[in-house]
């Protein structure tokens, strides 16, 4: 049996994760992240001030007291990891890709800095062979290495935020809980008689208070959140907005009435403090660039490759076929068989052959 250090955030997954662990004889340590995080984004620690944490979030002080309650049902050690300043680069890389008028996604950065980046690293000091959390994703161990797989619950599916994770961490994680579905995993973590069985999911970033990031933008760079224009395709003022980093590409709500026809925010151009927007059809594309590749199922494809797959550029999206042609400046160009809706700078593009991730990109 193995050393395994699981990452306990106090909800239901994850602690199903550590029961299973535990079940199946491995010497098992809980950690929970303190990431420390108020309404401004700032550690606590750093500022003295006190903290506003997102009550419907992950990591928040009522969370630490739920995964310490299972640990100590499980009869595992835990421990509180102090993770708050290096969670200050996932702050700033939020606030910096509004500011450059991109989306942001902070879980996948969260999942590549920390999750298994400095967690992999703390495992490491305490001797431990594999690191676990409770992420709806499976690991596949083939003959050429490790595969990461979608979970098999299809709407839990969390892979696409593991995309960022290094090729080289993949065959010293585990996901106990990416084989279930959400309902057996409430089962067995009710069966288990853990503490946690009927807490809800969080649902929101867990730095950003009542899910309004702008008031974390606002209080973090508040010089740079200005009104500006409006305009169409032309270039064309049509009306005003209290600052670009209010929107996405896609974005409907808040563009005001009077256009007779949907609008919809087409593009966004930080420089000038303007949002473009125009009508639907403007949203589609066939190609676009995606940088910072990272391949996680396969060895790095040679420069000019060419790979077909599917594609999915957001969360709930649906993965659509799609030619992958490799850079070899650590990019990548994707071309869809169809042309697809509000592909958003910033956000994620990851690769699919069936149920494996083969690795994925940001958006350019």
């Amino acid at each position: 049996m193995a050393r395994v250090l699981c990452a306990m955030s106090g909800g239901v997954d994850s602690s199903v994760a550590a029961a299973v662990l535990r079940r199946a004889g491995h010497d098992v340590i809980g950690v929970f992240l303190r990431l420390g995080s108020g309404a401004d984004g700032r550690s606590g620690d750093e500022t003295g001030g006190t903290l506003r944490q997102n009550p419907r979030a992950c990591c928040s002080v009522n969370d630490a007291r739920d995964a310490a309650r299972v640990a100590d049902r499980l009869d595992i050690p835990f421990y509180p990891l102090n993770y708050s300043r290096e969670f200050g680069r996932i702050v700033d890389y939020f606030v910096d890709e509004y500011n450059r008028g991109r989306t942001p996604n902070p879980c996948a950065r969260c999942n590549q800095w920390i999750k298994f980046g400095t967690l992999l690293e703390q495992a490491t000091e305490l001797d431990c062979d594999l690191i676990a959390t409770g992420h709806y994703a499976r690991v596949r161990h083939a003959g050429n290495g490790a595969e990461l797989r979608r979970g098999a619950d299809g709407e839990k599916d969390q892979s696409y935020f593991l995309f960022t994770m290094p090729r080289e961490s993949l065959g010293r994680t585990l996901f106990p809980v990416g084989g279930m579905t959400k309902s057996e995993c409430r089962g067995l973590a009710r069966e288990l008689g853990l503490p946690v069985a009927d807490k809800r999911d969080s649902q929101e970033i867990c730095f950003v208070p009542g899910g309004d990031y702008r008031a974390v933008l606002e209080s973090r760079t508040p010089e740079l959140i200005a009104p500006g224009p409006l305009l169409d395709p032309a270039g064309n003022v049509v009306g005003d907005h209290g600052g670009h980093q209010h929107f996405t590409i896609g974005q409907r709500r808040g563009l005001g009435r009077g256009f007779g026809e949907p609008r919809y925010v087409v593009g966004i151009d930080p420089a000038r403090n303007a949002v473009v927007i125009g009508p639907r059809e403007l949203l589609s594309r066939r190609e676009f660039e995606v940088e910072e590749t990272n391949w996680v199922s396969v060895e790095p494809p040679a420069d000019g490759a060419e790979i077909i797959c599917d594609v999915q550029i957001r969360h709930r999206a649906p993965a659509v076929p799609a030619l992958v042609t490799v850079d070899g400046d650590g990019g990548a160009r994707v071309r869809f068989e169809t042309p697809q809706d509000a592909v958003t700078p910033g956000q994620a593009a990851v690769f699919y052959q069936g149920d494996t991730l083969l690795g994925g990109g940001w958006i350019a």
